[in-house]
């Protein structure tokens, strides 16, 4: 009796392994893996970030529409891209934007089609800044291939020119 549970048990523990690192099964393709706000310093420009992570493989001619909520107001800003299916994320960066006050969220929305056009999935949240807009400058800092001082960026005491958010919605 001895030998038959030493002999059942490391099958036990092998299919036990193999069942308890398995994802559930779902019919998305991608799942939200992080969203953020990038502040380029040097640059003096915000954007939103938004990856997503794929879990199933994907068919080719597969697109993504994102659409993200306006810091300054106005129109919502869109982003239409091809999906690759060798991609095992999907990095989306919108435009430049004006306007993130700290702590205050804003919304996006990321479209998945098929081929044909059909919508496959949708994923949307809200992304909020530990920092207001207003601590990038006014204009970048450099200019030019060898960036070069962009002496405009810096008021008479040397000092960089902040932005001003005087305009922005709250």
């Amino acid at each position: 009796m001895r030998w038959r549970i030493s002999a059942v048990l490391p099958i036990l523990a092998i299919l036990a392994g193999q069942t308890g690192c398995q994802r559930p099964a779902t019919d998305n393709l991608f799942e939200l893996n992080g969203r953020m706000f990038i502040f380029n310093y040097r640059i003096a420009y915000a954007t939103y970030v938004i990856t997503l992570l794929r879990v199933r493989d994907i068919e080719d001619g597969m697109r993504f529409v994102a659409t993200f909520e306006n810091p300054a107001g106005g129109n919502a800003l869109v982003v239409e891209r091809k999906i690759f299916p060798a991609q095992a994320k999907l990095v989306i960066e919108s435009p430049h934007i004006e306007c993130v006050r700290k702590e205050r969220p804003y919304g996006f929305e990321v479209k998945i089609f098929d081929a044909a056009g059909g919508l496959i999935q949708s994923l949307e949240g809200k992304v909020k800044s530990s920092l207001d807009q207003s601590i990038l400058p006014a204009l970048p800092l450099t200019k030019g291939p060898a960036y070069d001082r962009n002496e405009i960026a810096y008021n008479a005491n040397g000092e960089i020119i902040l932005r001003d958010m005087t305009a922005c919605p709250k």
